[in-house]
């Protein structure tokens, strides 16, 4: 790769080398840096000009390792290709008299003995003699490395490079100063001296070496993050165009392990300090600041420690203390071993603590050492907890969850043990609730010892019930009547909230609220308003309630559930629009915050909410999502939520076989003794219905209805249980039975508009003649337009649309079925199976209906109501299978059916096939 903006550098160089071989005598020059900016690279680049124009190159490149080993860069020099004939072996003469007796004192060289200054002298005599026939170019790279015999060759050559034909090229990185100060002194004596300093790229020049790589100007923003990573090292810009070579120059560059090797790569060819700098920098990522403190950190000077973060600055590592990027600090921290990044990590909380770092700074460094053997230090639990409240406050739950297990593990007293395994469940709730499991034996024998508040029992009861531990759960909502309630109002409004919510969840266990006062507080108006429709049905006091609650409240953890309530209300009291809105700005809120158990909880009661409003697609993306959060084994007796939301939406999209895989994951017995798994029955009860089971979703909807007369919560806008059984004793040809409670739920639903209402007028009109039916079906329409519900106004309106046609009016007929089809591929399903029975719409549809079919449709179908199969029918009309399926399909959308058992009774189609 060419270089880039070294144009004038390189120029610059090679008039030395030109002035050289024009006689006018030797030169020298210094090419200075930073790590990784480009010196090796220019040095080679001119090396490689001076051996194309004749020169003779030597080259040696300085190492830390070898810094002290004698004649380690002269034995490079003088034993390269070209070298001048019996150097190597005086040189290695020199360097077995030499031995180990040469070496620094610090900057200052000692004095040669006479034998080993002469043997120099020769050496450097054929170097100059080599020059008169050849010029000689003589490079060494790194020469802060340079041990001191050779360093002394080298001053000796420096002072003959007036009438020589030798240029001397050298680059160093300094830490702010000159490794060998006697060696620029000779140099900055030589008239042709050059000196050069290489720095980082500018954002142009990076996007110009962009391009050449790429081949095509790279992307504005693809160019500058290139330079925000790298700082505008070229070996870093490489490194990120290695890890980018997938991504075309419009994406975001990658940055992966090339760019965190190469920059620990050129920290291993420095000096081990900087390298020991760096790697504190990165467990410390900006906490600590001030040089005496990274001094005492890695037990180095001040002055070295001021040195080496300029350094690490100016090679475009550091973005003000901190690594530019985490690869960076990962690679960087790899390099240790884990005994010793833990104390790293210990004396930085040491330093964050005692220099009064915020603390969450400070917990970062005493989660990664806790339990190491430093329960000498009183401070750590308190400075935990306090980060723990922080992160908890910040929406940042695994940091808080983090802090809290390190508070446990420095050690904490059998008072503060308490608090935090409270604490600890609840965010390991936040996170997984399964996960949350371990830690409530511990609170429940703190709340046998009287030794848990109230308001933590209330949380141990809740997580019990979710377990499905309810005999746990039974003792710990009895031993609660013992405790002390004389709380302050905040506290006592959570208590009587979280009573409420519990009491309309799992009413088996949980009695309902005690009396009392009803505070303003906003947690317990939106628990309230879910107790009150679910106890007495919707109302606009319970609407008001639940609304002005969520105008009250923002997203956290002590609000979330009562949110959760409050749009469960909405949805619950028909204002599914309402709902809906809310609940996507909750959701949104709980994704933002990075929670799962809320994002999970918000999109499976939004799935319920679409249910509602029609729109299946929609709930079962929600419902997936929700499992997709949180597995299926965390949600514990909840999962009934979830799991109804996916069968329901498969069962209306007439997607049977999913349904029945949903129906097939194991569930917690626990669940039927929740409100969750009134939700599942009916689903289930649904999904036999849909499928010729009626008896055993007879069954389902009857154990629903049963448990909801039980726990007092026996609404229809919870559960229609009455006008699903309904359509169950339809299907059973049980009339009297269907009409009883399709009556009875109508009753409860009152005389408003209301989803419950316009199910129940629906089964009502399957169990009336046409005319009434026409009547019941066009209220029933009324009321599903209301209250917004597409997927159930669809099937009304087929059912309308059939009976207008029965009764002889084709054009009334035609709008309704138009417009219900229309919905039905809105919603995402086919239209609501008529309600089965001897006086409903299947049989009507022969009639007027039928006109829609073509004759070969009209044979198919009559066939196929005598019970004859695809292929039976296929050799009867001569035709093949896929002819005969393509046909029913076709049949099956007319006529608003989804199964044979649907069809209109076979007179009418013997009749129509004629």
């Amino acid at each position: 790769m060419r270089l880039v903006g070294l144009d004038r550098e390189l120029s610059e160089l090679s008039e030395l080398l030109h002035a050289c071989a024009r006689g006018e005598g030797g030169g020298a020059a210094v090419i200075g840096g930073a790590i990784g900016c480009g010196k090796t690279e220019l040095l080679t680049t001119l090396k490689n000009k001076a051996s194309a124009e004749g020169f003779l190159v030597l080259g040696a490149v300085g190492s830390w390792a070898e810094r002290r080993s004698p004649g380690s860069v002269l034995k490079q020099l003088l034993r390269s290709a070209g070298a001048p004939p019996g150097a190597a072996a005086l040189l290695d003469s020199v360097c077995r008299t030499r031995g180990a007796c040469a070496e620094e004192t610090g900057d200052v060289l000692q004095t040669l003995d006479a034998a080993t200054t002469d043997a120099l002298h020769q050496l450097r005599a054929e170097v100059v003699r080599a020059a008169e026939e050849v010029p000689v170019l003589l490079c060494v790279d790194d020469v802060q490395f340079t041990d001191p015999l050779s360093l002394h060759w080298l001053l000796q050559l420096i002072r003959q490079l007036r009438e020589a034909r030798v240029v001397l090229a050298l680059t160093e990185c300094p830490l702010s100063r000159p490794a060998h100060p006697q060696l620029h002194a000779e140099l900055l004596r030589q008239p042709n001296y050059l000196g050069l300093t290489l720095g980082t790229l500018s954002p142009d020049l990076v996007a110009t070496l962009l391009a050449r790589h790429l081949g095509t100007a790279p992307a504005r923003n693809f160019a500058d993050r290139c330079h925000s990573v790298s700082g505008g090292n070229p070996l870093l810009v490489r490194a990120l165009l290695e890890d980018s070579r997938h991504v075309d120059g419009a994406a975001t560059p990658v940055v992966g392990d090339t760019y965190g090797d190469t920059l620990v790569s050129c920290l291993h060819g420095g000096r081990p300090t900087l390298l020991r700098l760096t790697q504190a920098l990165a467990v410390l990522d900006g906490d600590i600041r001030a040089p005496g403190l990274l001094a005492r950190l890695t037990g180095q000077e001040t002055a070295a420690v001021v040195r080496g973060t300029r350094a690490l600055e100016t090679a475009g590592f550091l973005d003000g203390i901190r690594l530019r990027h985490p690869v960076a600090a990962q690679a960087v921290l790899e390099g240790l071993s884990a005994a010793e990044r833990t104390a790293l990590h210990r004396e930085a909380a040491v330093l964050c603590y005692e220099e009064g770092v915020a603390a969450t700074r400070t917990a970062r460094h005493l989660r990664a050492c806790a339990g190491e053997g430093n329960g000498s230090w009183p401070w750590a639990v308190p400075v935990l907890r306090e980060a723990a409240e922080r992160h908890l406050n910040a929406n940042r739950v695994a940091d808080a969850h983090s802090c809290l297990e390190a508070a446990l593990r420095f050690g904490a007293d059998d008072g503060e043990r308490v608090a935090l395994r409270a604490l600890l469940a609840s965010t390991a709730w936040m996170l997984n609730p399964s996960i949350s499991a371990p830690h409530l034996g511990e609170l429940g024998v703190a709340l046998s010892d009287g030794r848990l508040p109230v308001r933590h029992a209330l949380m141990l009861a809740k997580y019990l019930l979710w377990h499905g531990r309810f005999d746990e759960a039974v003792r710990a909502v009895a031993q609660m009547d013992d405790l002390d309630e004389h709380a302050d109002p905040g506290s006592a409004a959570e208590v009587r909230a979280t009573w409420e919510l519990l009491s309309v969840t799992y009413p088996v266990v949980v009695a309902p609220a005690r009396g009392g006062p009803v505070s303003d507080d906003p947690r317990t108006l939106g628990a309230m308003a879910l107790s009150s429709v679910l106890a007495h049905g919707p109302s606009e006091a319970a609407v008001a309630d639940a609304e002005t609650a969520m105008r009250a409240m923002r997203l956290g953890k002590h609000t979330q559930e009562w949110l959760m309530c409050a749009v469960a209300a909405l949805s619950f009291a028909d204002r599914p629009d309402a709902a809906a809105s809310w609940c996507d700005h909750w959701l949104e809120e709980a994704r933002a915050r990075q929670v799962p158990l809320w994002a999970a909880e918000f999109a499976s009661l939004r799935a319920g909410i679409a249910l509602r409003q029609g729109d299946l697609v929609r709930a079962r993306t929600l419902a997936e999502a929700a499992l997709a959060q949180v597995p299926a084994d965390s949600w514990g007796v909840c999962i009934g939520g979830p799991l109804a939301n996916l069968v329901q939406a498969a069962t209306d999209t007439g997607d049977f076989a999913a349904a029945a895989e949903y129906l097939a994951q194991p569930v917690p017995d626990g669940m039927f003794s929740s409100r969750f798994g009134l939700y599942y029955l009916h689903a289930r009860g649904c999904y036999h219905m849909e499928t010729g089971r009626p008896y055993a979703a007879l069954d389902d909807f009857t154990r629903c209805g049963e448990l909801m007369m039980r726990w007092g919560f026996d609404q229809p806008a919870l559960v229609p249980w009455r006008s699903s059984a309904a359509r169950a004793h339809l299907a059973l040809s049980d009339m009297p039975s269907a009409r009883e409670l399709a009556t009875e739920q109508a009753e409860l639903a009152g005389e408003g508009l209301s989803r419950a209402r316009g199910v129940s007028l629906r089964v009502l009109a399957a169990t009336s003649g046409p005319a009434d039916r026409a009547g019941l079906l066009a209220d029933a329409v009324d009321n599903f337009r209301s209250c917004g519900d597409r997927f159930q106004l669809s099937g009304a309106l087929a059912e309308l649309g059939r009976t207008h046609a029965l009764l002889g009016q084709p054009s009334r007929a035609r709008g309704a079925l138009d417009e219900a089809d229309l919905l039905a591929r809105e919603c995402g399903g086919g239209t609501p199976s008529p309600e089965p029975g001897p006086g409903s719409l299947a049989a009507a549809a022969g009639g007027n209906a039928l006109d829609r079919l073509s004759r070969a449709e009209r044979r198919v179908v009559a066939l196929a109501a005598h019970g004859r199969t695809n292929k039976e029918i296929a050799e009867k009309l001569n035709v093949t299978v896929s002819t005969v399926e393509q046909h029913l399909t076709k049949v099956f959308r007319k006529l608003g059916i989804r199964t044979r058992r649907e069809l209109p009774e076979k007179y009418f189609l013997e009749a129509a096939a004629r």
